[in-house]
């Protein structure tokens, strides 16, 4: 399959037609290249709050509040653009208010036959926690899609040894980000890097991009696209598939073939996924020695 990783850059919105036309040509341009499945960024959607005007964009919680309210229509729109380009699309997460309380971070997975499903982050960063007050969402999802079994960590989660082991019948893990130093972004892709060694598996990187001042919530952000594996028999040495530029936007492409996944899994140099187990009863007694 042919995979495009979005480095991404939220744009002020004048009109929801014009939101509804940047979609429209970022799903296009992949669809041409023949992508298969498209991964959008964290926090992609706060673009939305530009419709409400500069006030609103520019108050962290009143942003929250008009991104959540719009992500019906914009499923609407998503769901339209799968099924016309015949494309899997992981949208741009959002702060979504579902009636529980404070907003959760959420992703949504559209497949091309009109059906989807959400994935919300587990576990905030201290930004989210601290000043956003998002809220971890529902339990970690394995969709079983035509293009195989399919995971979503959201950025922080990526850096969790755990939850990519919870997901280890994944083919695919998606790790759409949103990081404002560059020292965040390598966070992300040591971690995005890590889960596709441990579950010897497919990782795929989206970022968010660019400075906007008219955004409290995304003014910083660095990035870029990536695609990995592990770095073993059918993936390149180094584990990296694809890479874009450094905070350039656009797709970045990979193909990936799931026979190799398998194969690696089953007979590769070393079986991290495999030998998981082995490490439980070494860490449950470890020694304390004094020198």
């Amino acid at each position: 399959m042919k995979i495009a990783t979005a480095a991404y850059p939220p744009d002020w919105l004048d009109s929801w037609a014009q939101y509804e036309d940047k979609l429209a040509h970022w799903v296009s341009d992949a669809s041409k290249q023949g992508a298969q499945l498209l991964v959008f960024p964290e926090y992609g959607a706060m673009e939305l709050s530009t419709l409400d005007g500069a006030e609103t964009a520019g108050d962290l919680e009143r942003s929250i509040h008009a991104v959540s309210d719009r992500m019906g229509d914009a499923a609407d729109i998503h769901r339209r653009l799968a099924q016309e380009f015949k494309t899997y699309i992981l949208g741009a997460s959002a702060p979504v208010l579902d009636g529980t309380g404070r907003p959760v971070n959420r992703a949504v997975l559209y497949a091309p036959d009109g059906r989807y499903d959400h994935q919300d982050k587990q576990i905030m960063t201290r930004f989210e926690r601290e000043t956003w007050d998002i809220a971890p969402g529902g339990p970690l999802k394995l969709f079983d899609t035509a293009l195989g079994k399919i995971g979503v960590l959201i950025c922080y989660d990526s850096e969790f040894p755990l939850l990519g082991r919870a997901l280890q019948q994944a083919d695919l893990i998606l790790v759409p980000s949103c990081t404002e130093a560059l020292s965040g972004y390598w966070r992300v892709r040591i971690g995005a890097m890590s889960r596709a060694l441990e579950t010897q598996c497919v990782t795929v990187m989206s970022s968010l991009v660019g400075t906007y001042d008219w955004s409290e919530a995304v003014d910083v952000n660095t990035g870029a696209g990536g695609v990995f594996g592990p770095p073993d028999i059918g993936f390149p040495p180094n584990g990296v598939l694809s890479e874009g530029g450094l905070n350039e936007a656009g797709w970045t492409y990979a193909e990936v073939d799931l026979s190799a996944i398998a194969n690696v899994r089953a007979d590769g140099h070393v079986l991290n996924r495999a030998h998981w187990a082995e490490q439980t009863p070494r860490v449950d007694s470890v020694t304390i020695c004094s020198l």
